[in-house]
């Protein structure tokens, strides 16, 4: 049996790694939120004026367009702060194993 890719974190270690996500959730969530309004006052605007908007979007397609800029709000979001989280995490191995 190999058991080369068995490893123990420490409490400590995994407390930390809770945090971090914890955080990304957070930001992608503000960030959200922030997508989702600036995306809703326009689409909502759009479909009561324009005649265009108006006959080609119903309710689901409203609800589509606004949740699709939430998800990718929320996603980028959360991915950019993962990344740059273990990007800071990767550097201070390095520096620390100099």
């Amino acid at each position: 049996v190999d058991n080369a890719g068995d490893f123990v974190l420490s409490p400590s270690y995994v407390c930390f790694l809770r945090y971090l996500v914890a955080e990304a959730v957070l930001l992608g969530g503000k960030n959200a939120a922030i997508a989702g309004t600036v995306v809703a006052v326009p689409t909502l605007v759009a479909c009561r004026v324009l005649p265009w908007a108006k006959h080609n979007l119903n309710y689901t397609a409203q609800a589509l367009i606004i949740s699709a800029a939430c998800i990718a709000g929320f996603f980028i979001t959360a991915d950019k702060t993962i990344l740059r989280n273990a990007r800071q995490n990767t550097i201070g191995r390095i520096d620390k194993s100099t």
